[in-house]
């Protein structure tokens, strides 16, 4: 078979080729993400693969595998090789092959497979969580070991569906306004927030209840926090990546919610509250016990893992009634929280983010602990809608002095990046477009500190880093918003969760050397839909 007309070339390895320039390139590409995951893209050929955990989110969402089949048959070019189509049905085939259900206070690991089972229970890393042997197709769990057990199968191929349902938190009773506090403007959720709410709780309370929505920056995520919230009516934890995420998570609650201040806390470094809806944010969480003191936590906060560990607030997870924990740019997850999250698999959990992909390569023990993939808006498709602003992405090259060129020859690995990233020929290009757009909103994002200090002088810009005060960054961010300055320098703490809607350009300087989940992040500062609909540009 050879089909010129199609973008697809597959290839025995399951790593899948796009031709870009394709007319049917866009339509492929809407449905290949799906259950494929995005590899490289540079100009004329995306490069996907497909993993045994991208077939198992999708299976997860709700795609069948004779569908994944169909957009492979589709779209290429070429014959699908023979061990392509037998992986997929061979991997999908073992989603909710093996299950793990509640019988009173029991927790079962059952499959309709007894050769499956008895695989398993030669298996060393799964036989030290089984209790008893109840039959030849049924295995009794400590109800502990719920989240290490899914992290182990999952490690040997055979994710297991987890059907055990989840403990009834605290009430909360609170509803979604239909108009805004703070301008009294009409609020509704929109349909792609409504669904994705819905695809969390589908299955009800057995299969509802767990799972990661995949969404791009600027689609409102935290609005689909807050509905899912609106929908559970139980105490929530909120984990954010930092202070002004957490800020932000309270300012949207009190404005779009009848939730009152003295229901929303605050737990971070500057206050220690316990309330019905707690905001945290990762870094405290992850904070040891040090020389320097520390706001105490709470007397009741008191965890043993955390404790022998040093982590002095991982105790917050599991001393109260949660009835949702909700993990906000959960691709960040840290590896103290993966541990405690492995001990609340009774809680429910939402993960919120743009992206699975993580730089340590854990995206299986966010599909084992929080959950899988539940649901994933496409960015081109939200683009189309007007939900997020059409983005053009330019690559600008830039070549090196003379005196520069000769110091990178002779350097090592490490430090070639740094001496390519700081190239000072960067600083008359940036210059050039911030003249260009001058009448627009401009971040100017990099990684090293005497780089954007550099740029800060030269285009008479504020600049906000990790050492500027929280006060000082709000405060930035405020004239931003409001058009009292049309450039700010960030560094790396702009990355994430901070809600600039109206910045339209953004020119990267300098970053993590290969993320895709650092880039992915920085174009999201500008997504947000503009009032006058104008593109937003996004310069690398």
């Amino acid at each position: 078979m050879f089909n010129p007309e199609n973008p697809l070339i597959i290839q025995s390895d399951r790593t899948i080729l796009l031709e870009i320039d394709n007319p049917k390139a866009e339509a492929c590409r809407d449905k290949l993400s799906i259950f494929c995951d995005l590899v490289k893209s540079p100009e004329h050929i995306h490069t996907y693969r497909m993993s045994p955990l991208s077939l198992w989110n999708a299976r997860a969402a709700g795609m069948m595998g004779e569908e994944m089949e169909s957009v492979l048959t589709e779209f290429a070019k070429y014959d699908i090789p023979g061990n392509v189509i037998a992986d997929l049905r061979d991997y999908v085939g073992r989603f909710g092959r093996l299950k793990l259900v509640r019988e009173g206070n029991s927790l079962i690991l059952r499959s309709e497979d007894p050769v499956l089972m008895i695989e398993i229970l030669h298996n060393k890393n799964i036989k030290k969580f089984v209790l008893k042997e109840i039959d030849s197709t049924s295995f009794e769990i400590s109800l502990l070991e719920r989240g290490r057990i899914k992290q182990a199968l999952i490690k040997i191929g055979f994710p297991v569906e987890d059907i055990a349902g989840y403990t009834v938190g605290d009430s909360l009773e609170f509803r979604l306004r239909d108009f805004t506090k703070s301008s009294g403007g009409l609020f509704m959720v929109r349909d792609y927030q409504r669904l994705a709410a819905d695809a969390f709780w589908a299955g009800g309370d057995v299969r509802g209840g767990s799972g990661v929505l995949v969404l791009p920056c600027g689609a409102g995520k935290t609005i689909i926090g807050i509905e899912t919230m609106a929908r559970a009516q139980m105490h929530t934890l909120i984990i954010a990546t930092g202070i002004t995420a957490a800020r932000q998570w309270r300012s949207e609650l009190l404005d779009k919610t009848t939730l009152t201040e003295s229901e929303i806390g605050e737990y971070s470094g500057d206050h220690k509250e316990i309330r019905p809806v707690t905001i945290a944010t990762y870094q405290v969480l992850t904070s040891r016990k040090s020389k320097k003191i520390e706001a105490a936590p709470p007397a009741d906060i008191g965890d043993e893992l955390g404790e022998a560990e040093g982590f002095v607030h991982l105790g917050l997870f599991n001393n109260y009634n949660w009835g949702l924990i909700l993990y906000d740019e959960v691709h960040l997850l840290p590896a103290p929280v993966f541990r405690v999250t492995a001990e609340i698999q009774a809680k429910r959990r939402l993960g919120l983010t743009a992206t699975l992909v993580r730089e340590d390569g854990r995206e299986e023990d966010v599909f084992s602990l929080i959950g899988p993939k539940k649901f994933d808006a496409p960015w081109k498709e939200l683009e189309k809608q007007g939900w997020i602003a059409e983005a053009v992405c330019t690559e600008v090259r830039i070549p090196m002095h003379h005196d520069v060129r000769m110091e990178y020859a002779v350097s090592e690995k490490r430090d070639k990046y740094r001496i390519a990233s700081t190239n000072p020929a960067k600083d008359d290009v940036v210059w050039a477009l911030v003249r260009k757009h001058r009448t627009d909103n401009v971040l100017i994002i990099g990684q090293y500190l005497e780089q954007l200090e550099r740029l800060a002088i030269a285009l008479d810009a504020p600049m906000i880093t990790g050492k500027t005060p929280q006060k000082d960054r709000e405060k930035l961010y405020a004239q931003f918003r409001a058009g009292e300055i049309k450039r700010l320098v960030v560094s790396k703490v702009a990355n994430f969760s901070i809600d600039l809607p109206d910045a339209n350009v953004a020119i990267q300087v300098s970053g993590t050397f290969g993320s895709r989940q650092e880039e992915a992040q920085r174009l999201g500062r500008i997504l947000r839909p503009k009032a006058d609909g104008s593109i937003a540009h996004f310069y690398s």
